[in-house]
């Protein structure tokens, strides 16, 4: 088991030594992130990200490249809605370099006004692409039904308005106001010696911003519909209802449910729409859940023509009472979970990451085993409560397409029972 220390300076450090590596695996997650915005500035956690790597006091953004590269490391970094993170991986001569890089960016970060401009013009060509992608859009319009006029329901890049006149205080100051060592864990995944690595992050990380500003509004699912008539080959359709947050008694139900009937080529999605009835090319069901809410979703991309059977045969699985599904489903779903897990126990990068997240939002790391125990006690009865429970919420029904026989979202309520 990976273990945890608490600095001096309130930052939570987590050691998983693996002797069977040449590599090391670091990074600084943190409890910050899109939903954390005000509306005016939306966008600028997924900036502020972009700007880590362009440039600080001690290094230039070319610097910083060249010196991680040198030595075969990789680097990156990501926004979500309620988690910023940086991370490294390389050979584990090269530890201290990773650690040393990552703390220059988050204590040291200049925000250079040039650098600033070009990293605008990304993301400006990021929003751009999406733009263009179906798919993106539905996703995007989804989360805004889902969550209207809250942080949780706007798009994590920004708009490209917001994105071009965010000032360069606006980011220096988010980082000020938010990024607090409380609200950090830097973790360290691979062939290391602790007690080195304990010492060199206490000495690392002595002048990590102290922001005390705690915005976090209350996520509130309310649903409903978007519609954008396009001439394209497919419809493109997010069909979905609020699912439960990660500390919900029915969090491992839903999520069992959610694969079993629409993960991978043996799922009652794939068999019944795809395989019986050749109606798409691609329909799966998932989940997001986060500390307060969550969000169960079927995605379809399906013929005009076709989309008008699909949407009868969708509800009737849905409807389908949980119960009558088999052992030998059951039973499937729950292996096709303990291999995911055990796979991501031979990944460095990814202990790396799942053991920081896991902190972060449960505080406490939680082991394969535990996560395996709460799968395999899921049974027939606990898939119906969750199934119940999804389907007693709001429609959200997000597409786009050749939707002429596309029922209303009023109409395919009404089918669900």
């Amino acid at each position: 088991m990976p273990n945890i220390h608490k600095l001096k300076n309130g930052m939570t450090l987590i050691t998983d030594y693996v002797n069977t590596v040449e590599t090391v695996s670091v990074g600084m997650w943190n409890k910050v992130g899109a939903r954390n915005e005000r509306k005016e500035i939306n966008g600028v956690a997924h900036l502020l990200e972009h700007m880590a790597f362009k440039g600080t006091k001690n290094r230039s953004a070319a610097q910083i490249a060249k010196e991680v590269e040198l030595v075969g490391n990789s680097h990156n970094a990501y926004t979500s809605r309620e988690i910023t993170a940086y991370y490294m991986s390389g050979l584990k001569e090269n530890v201290e370099l990773s650690i040393d890089v990552i703390s220059d960016i988050l204590q040291f970060s200049t925000f250079d006004s040039k650098e600033l401009d070009k990293e605008r013009g990304v993301i400006l060509q990021e929003i751009g692409m999406y733009a263009d992608e179906p798919d993106s859009i539905v996703a995007d319009k989804f989360d805004e039904l889902a969550y209207p006029d809250q942080p949780m329901g706007r798009s994590i890049l920004g708009t490209a308005e917001i994105i071009k006149s965010i000032s360069r205080d606006e980011v220096e100051g988010f980082m000020k106001g938010f990024y607090n060592p409380k609200k950090m864990v830097f973790s360290v995944s691979g062939n290391f010696e602790e007690d080195k690595i304990i010492k060199l992050v206490e000495e690392k990380f002595q002048n990590l911003p102290h922001g005390d500003d705690n915005y976090i509004p209350k996520s509130s699912y309310i649903g409903g519909e978007y519609r954008q008539e396009k001439k394209l080959e497919q419809v493109k359709l997010l069909l979905g209802f609020e699912g439960v947050d990660i500390h919900s008694d029915l969090y491992y139900a839903t999520r069992v449910y959610s694969t079993l009937l629409g993960s991978g080529m043996s799922s009652r999605l794939f068999q019944e729409i795809r395989e019986k009835r050749g109606l798409v090319y691609s329909i799966y069901s998932s989940g997001d859940f986060f500390s307060d809410s969550g969000i169960f979703y079927v995605y379809a991309g399906t013929g005009h023509k076709e989309v008008k059977e699909l949407i009868p045969v969708l509800c009737d699985q849905l409807n389908i009472n949980a119960n009558t599904f088999t052992e030998e489903e059951l039973t499937k779903t729950k292996a096709k979970f303990k291999v995911g897990i055990l796979k991501g126990e031979e990944s460095i990068s990814t202990r790396c990451r799942s053991n920081a997240s896991s902190y972060l939002m449960h505080n406490k790391v939680r082991s394969p085993d535990e996560f395996i125990s709460k799968i395999d006690s899921v049974q027939l009865e606990d898939l119906e409560k969750a199934r119940k429970k999804i389907l007693d919420s709001n429609l959200t029904l997000s597409s786009i397409g050749p939707i002429e026989n596309l029922e209303a979202a009023e109409l395919v309520k009404r089918r669900l029972s």
